[in-house]
């Protein structure tokens, strides 16, 4: 990666993360060596299942020079008022002014090398030193203790013994990243479908309300209800945030790049998407793939479960963005230390403008050194004028999940833009109908349609099943921008003022998600493109980068970090804000139980709106949509191209 790892200055509760990840008894560390607080992770707490074999992967993650002045020319770049707003530097001048230096970095890496670990790359910003090796040689190096824990029904390496350093080496090092193995998820709800087929059931609607249920299903909230959207293809999603009013203007995204990272590597992504491209009006997308070298070790047997989220991913910036050039990252797999590898690299490359990331951790459980990490990686995305887009996670405050309300991490960065999800409904003509925050709860029809005994069991609305993620950070304090538009009482959730996601929004339920398009194996064993609807927070995450790329080619030159300039815009109507319906809002949806055809039947249900756990959709700011939505007629995207 090209990026660095070092101090927290924008709200990193270290007193938090220490009791979140330190054992309740530390051993003592000789004073010859400096110990890493908070290395050992709280899944350590469990009895081991085993002695930890096998090698590591892992990143010893060095400091930024001169963080302070770093610091504040983030903040100068970012800030509408500043002098220096969007003054951006080069890799070349910020490697020359805040990478740790180069004998600093040859020490840590000789040092790994006479313990036994071999040391296969640095990061071109000198951030990172990536080394492997066994798991003898890692403790010895770092004087701990690997164990495997059963966290979940899955087993976790993970470190039993405070890291640890000699001081004569520990000097700009933050932390190791890798020795425990923490895993991020794909955020698209539901998962992502595989290479083997998915096909959405039928009747469904081509707008919001075309078709309306029958007598033969009953009616929920005294009314009839519409079946859900077929599924939204670019011309729908371009007319509802007013894209085709900038590609009307010559704005498409020409000239700018938008980086996507997700684990792993879809075989057919380049030609599925160009296959949706020719069947939904799109010009052939200019896609280049960078697959990063190493060894795949966590996660393996579940690559497939991936090729849904990257056909989504790329497939919604190009809807949005289609003049854009697309760079698909894929790491190497779904450890938080791989996916911080490619976030690395594409800082480091500096081809894009925009990355956008559709994972995340479940809650904020990664580990300090990751999280360090990865807020160092920001900050020179930062400086250079890269926005970082990440997904807000699809289950609401996570309580359903981890069992207590979180946001999630990396979204809940406050050097990241936070992407939330609605329910959006476009109309006959393009347009936006409506649009509300997604939370949904799901209710199944029992007995035959059209049967005197059919009913919703249980009563509508029934149970939550997913929705948009948000919440108040337990991590990181309210970041300026966030100063006198985010509520009180959000912002003071766990005592303090914290950072609270999202900060903007876009379509995101997958009963109203984006039309998709795929290659897939059928039931009979065949190969072949289908299309299907699907959503989560990772479609509203590149739907978002690739709107503001749009913008920022009619800026003509980078937007960067966006969220000081959306805050303040809070009150402008170039943000259009997310209130409740007046009324309940639902949608019929029937489903194949095999996910291909109804040979096995299928299952009609319905799917209530704007329930979204303890979250709740409120006038201005809230903790389902943020700021809102992009308003009409694409006045956010002259709003941030400064016009």
């Amino acid at each position: 990666m090209r990026a660095g790892a070092g101090k927290i200055t924008t709200g990193l509760a270290a007193a938090i993360l220490a009791a979140a990840f330190l054992p309740a008894s530390a051993p003592a560390a000789s004073s010859a060596r400096k110990v890493f607080k908070g290395s050992v992770p709280g899944f350590a707490h469990a009895r081991p299942a085993r002695a930890a074999h096998g090698r590591v992967d892992i990143a010893v993650a060095m400091r930024w020079r001169h963080e302070r002045e770093l610091n504040a020319l983030d903040r100068s770049v970012s800030e509408p008022s500043s002098s220096a707003f969007r003054d951006f530097i080069s890799p070349t001048d910020f490697r020359a002014r805040y990478s740790p230096s180069a004998a600093r970095v040859a020490g840590v890496s000789g040092y790994l090398r006479s313990q036994g670990l071999r040391v296969t790359r640095v990061s071109d910003s000198r951030m990172l030193i990536d080394a492997t090796g066994s798991v003898r040689a890692a403790e010895r190096a770092f004087d701990t203790r690997l164990a495997s824990y059963r966290v979940n029904g899955h087993l976790r390496r993970g470190t039993a013994k405070a890291v640890s350093l000699p001081r004569s080496v520990a000097r700009g090092v933050t932390g190791v990243v890798g020795l425990n193995e923490t895993v991020y998820h794909r955020l698209s709800q539901p998962a992502a479908p595989p290479p083997p087929v998915f096909r959405n059931a039928g009747p469904c609607s081509h707008y919001w309300g075309e078709r309306f249920s029958s007598g033969a299903i009953p009616r929920a909230y005294r009314h009839a209800q519409p079946f859900a959207p077929c599924g939204y293809d670019a011309q729908d999603l371009q007319s509802a945030y007013g894209v085709d009013t900038a590609l009307q203007n010559g704005y498409d995204g020409s000239g700018e790049t938008v980086a996507i990272i997700d684990a792993f590597a879809a075989p057919t992504i380049v030609q599925d998407v160009n296959e949706y491209s020719s069947r939904h009006g799109l010009p052939p997308a200019n896609i280049s793939q960078t697959v990063l070298a190493g060894t795949c070790r966590f996660g393996c047997k579940g690559a497939q479960g991936w090729y849904g989220e990257e056909t989504l991913d790329l497939e919604a910036v190009h809807s949005m963005a289609p003049g854009a050039a697309i760079s698909y990252y894929g790491a190497v797999d779904s450890s938080s230390k791989s996916l911080l590898d490619a976030l690395g690299a594409v800082i480091d490359d500096n081809d894009a403008g925009a990355v956008t990331n559709s994972y995340g951790s479940l809650g904020e459980g990664d580990t300090r050194a990751s999280i360090r990490a990865q807020e160092d990686a920001a900050k020179e995305a930062i400086a250079q004028g890269i926005g970082v887009y990440f997904s807000s996670g699809d289950d609401g405050d996570e309580h359903t999940t981890i069992g207590y309300v979180s946001a999630d991490y990396p979204a809940s960065s406050p050097r990241v833009t936070a992407v939330g999800g609605t329910s959006l409904g476009v109309g006959p003509t393009g347009g936006r109908s409506l649009e509300i925050g997604w939370g949904t709860k799901r209710t199944a029809l029992a007995g035959k349609p059209g049967s005197p005994n059919a009913h919703w069991a249980p009563a509508p609305p029934g149970p939550f099943l997913y929705g948009s993620g948000g919440g108040t950070s337990r991590l990181f304090r309210e970041p300026d921008y966030q100063k006198h538009v985010v509520p009180h009482k959000l912002a003071s959730k766990f005592g303090g003022l914290n950072r609270v996601v999202p900060d903007l929004s876009m379509d995101g339920d997958p009963t109203t998600g984006m039309l998709v398009g795929e290659t897939q194996t059928n039931l009979n064993g065949n190969v072949k493109y289908g299309e299907y609807r699907i959503g989560g927070t990772s479609l509203s995450s590149p739907l978002l980068a690739g709107y503001v790329t749009d913008a920022t080619e009619e800026a003509g030159s980078r937007i960067g970090f966006i969220n000081p300039m959306i805050y303040a815009l809070a009150d402008d109507p170039s943000i259009r804000d997310v209130r409740s319906p007046r009324s309940q809002i639902a949608a019929i949806r029937n489903d194949f139980n095999n996910g291909a055809n109804g040979a096995d039947g299928t299952t009609i249900s319905l799917r209530s709106f704007n329930f979204d756990t303890s979250l709740h959709t409120t006038p201005g700011y809230d903790n389902v949509t943020g700021l809102g939505v992009p308003g009409a007629k694409a006045s956010l995207m002259d709003a941030l191209a400064g016009n």
